[in-house]
């Protein structure tokens, strides 16, 4: 990647200057609280350089869609309280996003301080489609920093957006790639390259043309691509299968059809599913063969047989990328896919294999069902991104850091 880094901005000194770091904060929230601080625990490496470096850190990021209004329920306000338990020094949180409040408190910043900007998806201009807009608001941002400032892109999980504290504020300050973008683009680089044989990608989720693109991209490196997840059904249905009330994207099975017909054996399905009468945690369950699924019920995991099939080919694999949840794993009648996959990437990344969880559910997946982190050899932050990276597609956050 020939971008300057954030060590590179260090060695170039940043004692007394404000220093704007893009960060991916976007943490699920329960009743105000944080249910998963993963992407948190993932900018502190950056933020912790930069602040022992006497660096004066404006931190920016989103929460949720508030859609360009201010809406109290995506506040950053739990956020600003998790960094400053983890970073042992107190985080206050703007009023705003680059109003009064935020000038008077970053003028206000001494050496190894550090400020959190209130959500910048609550203006407007952030996300707008027209250039004049975004650009007008990324100055506003780059006029925190003062005279002497600095932009650092940290947040992986947005770069595939052309925002403007992603995308239009690198082209108004000096601008450099955290420690976190730049390792994403490492441990992405290595799987879309040339991976280790076999290789083998999971897919789920519940979409199949979310990820059409990518398995577009992936089917013709890969030794086999396993397929879970609600977006198995619209498959199954390609092969002739009645799939009951389960999720089904009628628009896509013949789309399925000629993957299946391109690809072969490399597409692997699975044998049984675990179905439910309704989308509820307490509803009346059982695992079935495809070709016993009741009508009505709905496929909601898939079943034990297709964890054994699974685990199987992941236990020959040298190279691993997973993406999306094999079922419903917040219920607990329907997780048992998502943790035994999760368990056999596990296994085989102990026997040597490179495994990569490509952000999104998946993450969230293996921090809800409690299984260990540094199992895989890496976690992404960024979902979306992660599967345009590995389509092929220029991520707007990352090429502006080439210019």
């Amino acid at each position: 990647m020939a971008v300057k880094t954030v060590q590179d901005l260090i060695a170039e000194g940043v004692e007394g200057r404000h220093v704007l770091v893009r960060s991916d904060l976007n943490v699920p929230l329960s009743d105000g609280h944080i249910t998963d601080p993963g992407r948190i625990d993932a900018s502190l490496p950056t933020l912790r350089a930069l602040l022992e470096a006497g660096a004066r850190v404006i931190v920016s990021a989103h929460l949720g869609r508030p859609k360009g209004e201010v809406k109290p329920e995506f506040s950053l306000a739990p956020v600003a309280e998790a960094l400053s338990e983890r970073l042992d020094q107190f985080v206050p949180l703007a009023g705003d996003v680059t109003g009064e409040d935020a000038h008077e408190r970053a003028n206000g910043l001494n050496d190894g301080d550090i400020l959190l900007l209130e959500n910048v998806r609550f203006d407007a201009r952030e996300t707008s489609k027209h250039a004049a807009e975004r650009e007008a608001f990324a100055a506003e941002l780059a006029d925190l920093t003062g005279d002497n400032g600095a932009f650092v892109s940290d947040g992986f999980g947005v770069v595939h957006r052309k925002q403007a504290s992603v995308y239009d504020v690198a082209q108004k300050l000096p601008h450099y790639a955290g420690g976190l973008v730049e390792t994403e683009l490492e441990v992405l680089e290595k799987v879309s390259g040339s991976p280790e044989q076999p290789y083998v990608v999971v897919l789920g989720g519940s979409k199949v043309s979310d990820k059409l693109g990518v398995i577009e991209a992936l089917a013709p490196k890969v030794d086999q691509l396993i397929i879970g997840g609600g977006m198995c059904f619209t498959f199954l249905a390609a092969q002739g299968y009645e799939v009951g009330g389960s999720l089904l994207q009628e628009d896509q099975v013949d789309n399925c059809k000629q993957l299946m017909e391109k690809y072969g054996d490399a597409i692997v399905l699975p044998v049984d599913v675990e179905v439910g009468e309704s989308f509820d945690k307490n509803t009346d369950h059982r695992t079935v063969n495809l070709d016993s699924i009741p009508a009505g019920w709905m496929g909601l995991d898939i079943g034990p047989k297709s964890v054994e099939k699974f685990s199987e080919i992941l236990g020959r694999a040298k190279t691993i990328f997973w993406n999306g949840p094999m079922g419903v794993f917040e219920f607990e009648a329907f997780s048992h896919g998502t943790r035994g996959v999760a368990q056999a990437i596990i296994d085989a990344t102990s026997a040597g294999a490179f495994s990569v969880v490509g952000g999104g559910d998946s993450a969230a997946a293996v921090r809800t069902l409690g299984l260990e982190e540094d199992g895989f050899s890496h976690i992404s932050t960024g979902g979306g991104a992660s599967l345009e990276f590995l389509e092929g597609k220029s991520l707007p956050g990352v090429a502006v850091l080439e210019s």
